[in-house]
């Protein structure tokens, strides 16, 4: 079978869909895994060094200036998920979240956002076992638009949301 290499490979259209249907392998390769990490390790820096990061260690909008405590950052992040995850109406297509799980995971494979290598290999356990997502076709938080679809893709991976596993929407 043919590999993807998130975060290394440019991906295209074609991509996605192979990787969707099963017919491509998305793998993590050593270089991208070296990116993750680093990137990884500087987020973990900053936070026991007590540097204030917007979104790392404070809230967020107007509560941009809260510290938020080191114990504290996991919680954030589950916390974050669970907020923006306000999404209604009938779910999109599992094909189109399966798709942008795949298009996430590259993006996130890139190196830059201080993920950890774990979740992206969740992320891509979903992937490969076709258990996908449930996310709303309507909602938005903030002005970005995407922050509600994103969160209710990511739910799952702190154990929350709906999937779809074998053609049924389970909890």
């Amino acid at each position: 079978m043919d590999q993807f290499n998130y975060g290394i490979d440019t991906l295209h259209i074609a991509d996605v869909i192979r990787l969707a249907l099963g017919k491509k392998q998305g793998v993590l390769n050593t270089k991208a895994l070296e990116k993750i990490r680093k990137s990884q390790q500087q987020v973990q820096q900053i936070v026991s060094e007590n540097k204030t990061v917007y979104g790392v260690n404070t809230g967020f909008g107007i509560l941009a200036n809260t510290p938020i405590s080191e114990e504290d950052t996991r919680t954030l992040q589950h916390k974050i998920l669970q907020s923006h995850s306000v999404g209604v109406g009938d779910p999109i297509p599992a094909e189109i979240a399966k798709m942008m799980l795949i298009t996430k995971m590259q993006a996130l494979a890139q190196g830059y956002s201080g993920v950890q290598v774990e979740t992206l290999q969740r992320i891509n356990w979903h992937i490969e076992n076709d258990i996908i997502p449930v996310v709303p076709e309507k909602g938005s938080v903030g002005a970005s638009g995407d922050l509600a679809p994103l969160a209710h893709l990511c739910l799952p991976l702190i154990g929350l949301g709906e999937v779809y596993y074998k053609g049924a929407r389970k909890r």
